[in-house]
């Protein structure tokens, strides 16, 4: 097991160290004494982008069931374990990766890293079909109140099969259809586990108030007899054009409390300068309620009473800017469109004022150091630069790229991508006034 010397100091003094296991797994170790807590974070290189069509869904039905218990630990052992000991945990999928994390008391580490180890080790010990029918009904009952029964509930699903088209990995959204969740077998989640769930497909950080060398000593003890295993296929392609060329619609009538304009752009992908330029450009446009978006509409028209445009940063594919508007009253949502036009293109134009670049900056600098800050923030971040770039120390300066870019790469970057032939639109219609809509048109048709 080779390690790295320690590296110049990132935010705050914070330092990180890298090792590798035999086996392949990736270890990271941040020392920060200031509390007495310390946060084990586990990222597996496997989200819906590797899932195949047919069987979408499988990432995050497999990431409940990594909750279901393992060889030695039965059932819901997990959560009562970690909890008993004053700590706390959970587990997220998303396009590009699934992650599990606790933070708990210092003294309370060994036991996070043996819980996370018997897992991955042994999971196929536990895994049945009653823990399959489990879970999948509880991914069922997520995907009911999360998505399909509540206000815009798959919106986001639906802008991102319009911007990533039929056939790309990233066509189909973490959640997977119901469809794809009932096909799903035993069998089919056996493979899913030994192909992805191997040490030399995961990182593992450990942040806090830790002994390197303690900490290094249990993770070579629970982890290290884990076998590799190198049956992973490297993710489908995800690149496309860095324009869609043509704007895509889709208008819905629903049961919404009012109307919405939501569009999605394509942007440059994680990791490039180009990235960061377009997530400066996003926080001036849309980034809380001092950004143009915000003001203009929010503020002065009165027309919505919320503005917001966002950004999911992506590696393996082009990144999405997401803009999001809810109408106040009786707003139209085509007046609404043509202020975020004529501000988008003021904005390509003439790019932020010096005021709003150094605001934004400040923004997303506060936003960087909040991630840092905790034990459990900066092992995820540590996690993410290692498994999507390959080098954790990336989290430690990620700032610095951000407070270098300038007014020109901001401008330009509105200019090449916030562009009507770059972006999918949806409209909510509430169905009440919809039917009024359809009611007033048949008058004017018949003439009384």
């Amino acid at each position: 097991m080779g390690h790295t010397a320690t590296p110049p100091q990132g935010a705050g003094g914070l330092t990180a160290t890298e090792h590798r296991l035999a086996n392949g797994l990736r270890v990271v170790l941040s020392e920060d004494h200031q509390t007495p807590v310390a946060a084990v974070c586990l990222w597996y290189d496997v989200g819906s982008r590797h899932e195949v069509q047919g069987r979408t869904g499988l990432a995050h039905l497999f990431e409940h069931l990594m909750f279901q218990g393992s060889a030695q630990v039965s059932g819901n052992g997990h959560f009562e374990l970690v909890q008993g000991a004053g700590g706390s945990l959970n587990g997220t999928t998303s396009f590009e990766r699934t992650n599990y994390f606790e933070t708990m008391p210092a003294h309370e580490l060994e036991l996070a890293l043996w819980l996370e180890a018997d897992r991955m080790g042994s999971l196929l010990h536990a895994l049945d079909e009653e823990s399959m029918e489990n879970q999948r009904d509880v991914v069922k009952n997520e995907r009911r109140q999360r998505y399909d029964n509540v206000p815009y509930g798959t919106a986001f699903e639906r802008l991102t099969a319009m911007v990533y088209p039929e056939g790309h990995p990233y066509h189909h959204t973490p959640i997977g259809s119901m469809a794809d969740l009932d096909a799903a077998s035993l069998e089919d989640a056996r493979t899913f586990f030994r192909t992805y769930y191997a040490p030399g497909n995961a990182v593992l950080a450990v942040v806090g108030d830790i002994d390197p060398e303690q900490t290094l000593a249990w993770v070579e003890k629970y982890f290290g007899s884990i076998p590799a295993h190198e049956a992973k296929r490297p993710p489908r392609d995800g690149s496309l054009p860095d324009i869609i060329g043509e704007e895509k619609r889709e208008v819905l009538r629903e049961e919404v409390p009012s109307r919405a304009l939501m569009q999605a752009y394509r942007l440059p992908h994680d990791g490039t300068r180009g990235a960061d330029a377009a997530d400066v450009a996003l926080t001036v446009l849309g980034g809380g309620e001092s950004s143009r978006l915000y003001s203009r509409l929010v503020r002065h028209d009165r027309s919505a009473v919320a503005a917001g445009f966002g950004m999911l940063r992506l590696a393996g594919a082009p990144s999405l800017g997401w803009l999001d508007v809810k109408t106040s009253g009786g707003a139209e949502v085509a007046d609404i469109e043509a202020a975020v036009d004529d501000e988008l293109r003021r904005f390509a134009e003439e790019g932020p004022t010096d005021e709003e670049l150094e605001r934004a900056q400040a923004q997303l600098e506060r936003e960087w150091l909040d991630r840092l800050a905790t034990v459990g923030g900066r092992a995820d971040e540590l996690c993410r630069y290692a498994a999507l770039f390959g080098d954790p120390q990336l989290a430690l300066g990620a700032v610095g790229r951000i407070l270098g870019i300038t007014r020109e790469e901001v401008r330009a970057a509105a200019a090449e991508r916030l562009r009507p032939d770059n972006r999918a639109v949806l409209v909510y219609e509430p169905v009440a006034a919809a039917d009024e809509q359809d009611h007033q048109n048949e008058v004017e048709e018949t003439g009384q």
